[in-house]
């Protein structure tokens, strides 16, 4: 019988969701569980699987278009379901025709990039329509045209969002003056020159970049991390670890295992391990409430060409080290594909970002929303220390730990971050 497969809601906020790639064409046949089509969010490409076998008998959008949450996107039939009349079938689900619906076009990047860019917000909330008299908002770009030009950019009439200046603006102003007034031969000179070296220097700007459009990750990553700095009051702890006991663990379990440990491994089985020591760490923050979580669910920044992604290895404290390896090189497999689910990437109290691997050796990280905490892990690297009264050499590594200050406060993330360099430096103690 047929039926009307719609857009599902794959993420818990989202309102619409671009439909990336159909898995099975017009006319094919799907089982149950099977994917049938790949849907994108903001941060992954999700696969809707199919609840029983059928088969797709229309498609009702292209792949790349953005629709919204439950508009429908194909008709579904049993397995070996044949239709006679395409258009009434549709017609009686109440659905147009392939050939009327309007699919909004996909674009991740503007085509003009400076017709689409952004008025300055104020702090904390959405951009609001310019008053009248209020002052004029113009790209950088037109502004410096408009000066070499000698126009004043307030006599300038706008075309971009509210109101915006545009180049073309600027453009279109200069090209209006058909019939300049009459000028002295020296300022005639001055101003042919000026016109000339903005011509020029608006090819030689043009000339001296690339543009490169933003994915739909990169832009999520960057609303949500300028929201994070905007809303959140981070405080940050440092501490410093000798990693001689880390390091040998590390070879030891590896003399022996299928799958091969990381110190970054070590590092998030010993934050599950500090969580469980100190659960006043494993929270975040609600409008109503502080939210305590009964398993240590940590998130793991991944670098893809895309932008980074965070997802959440759960209840990491049940695994064992080899385990979490495994689960965790997974996770970044499919994190690089974008094939991770949204549910992968939602949940978690804290995130664990390590940059060690580039050399960096102590860094501060922006707490990724809605978590309380992000752990910054630097690289190894051979200092001397002092122990015992006496000067030796040994292998450290610097931790950053970013704090959200609403549900945490200073003493008790002190108090975590004493715990995990205990584990880190006792590494055996996190594994029991």
């Amino acid at each position: 019988m047929a039926r009307v497969m719609r857009m599902p809601g794959v993420a818990a906020d989202a309102t619409e969701a671009v439909l990336s790639e159909w898995l099975v064409e017009e006319s094919g046949e799907f089982g149950a569980a099977d994917a049938i089509a790949t849907v994108e969010t903001e941060k992954a490409a999700v696969d809707v699987e199919a609840d029983t076998a059928g088969r797709v008998l229309k498609t009702l959008v292209p792949p790349g278009a953005q629709v919204a949450v439950g508009d429908p996107i194909a008709v579904l039939g049993d397995p070996g379901e044949q239709v006679d009349d395409l258009d009434a079938l549709l017609a009686s689900l109440g659905v147009a025709p392939a050939t009327d619906v309007v699919v909004p076009e996909r674009r991740d990047v503007p085509s003009d990039p400076e017709s689409a860019a952004p008025v300055a917000e104020p702090f904390g909330g959405r951009a609001k329509s310019r008053p009248p008299h209020d002052r004029t908002f113009a790209s950088p770009l037109a502004r410096k045209l408009a000066k070499a030009a000698g126009l004043g950019i307030e006599e300038i009439s706008g075309t971009g969002p509210r109101g915006r200046i545009l180049r073309r603006d600027v453009e279109a102003a200069l090209a209006s003056r058909s019939a300049p007034p009459p000028v002295e031969e020296g300022v005639a000179s001055v101003v042919e020159e000026r016109a000339l070296r903005a011509s020029r220097n608006h090819r030689d700007l043009q000339a001296s970049y690339d543009e490169i459009p933003h994915s739909r990750i990169r832009l999520a990553t960057a609303r949500r991390l300028t929201e994070s700095q905007q809303t959140v009051p981070h405080f940050y702890l440092r501490a410093t670890v000798r990693a001689e006991a880390l390091l040998a663990l590390r070879t030891e379990i590896n003399e022996d295992a299928a799958t091969r440990i990381s110190v970054n491994d070590l590092v998030v089985k010993a934050v599950a391990a500090a969580h469980h020591r100190v659960p006043e760490m494993n929270v975040t923050w609600t409008p109503d409430a502080v939210r305590r979580y009964r398993t240590a669910d940590i998130a793991i920044a991944v670098a893809t060409d895309r932008g980074l992604l965070t997802p959440v290895v759960r209840d990491v404290g049940s695994l064992t080290v080899t385990a979490l390896a495994a689960n965790v090189r997974d996770l970044v497999e499919r994190s690089r594909g974008g094939r991770l689910k949204q549910d992968e990437l939602e949940g978690g109290s804290i995130s664990v970002s390590n940059l060690g691997m580039y050399g960096v050796e102590e860094f501060a990280a922006i707490i990724n929303p809605p978590h309380a905490a992000i752990l910054a892990v630097g690289a190894l690297r051979e200092e001397p220390v002092v122990a015992a009264g006496a000067v030796v050499p040994a292998t450290v590594m610097s931790l950053t730990l970013s704090v959200d200050h609403r549900p945490v406060d200073g003493v008790i993330a002190a108090r975590w971050l004493a715990v995990l360099v205990d584990l880190l430096e006792h590494p055996a103690r996190a594994l029991a």
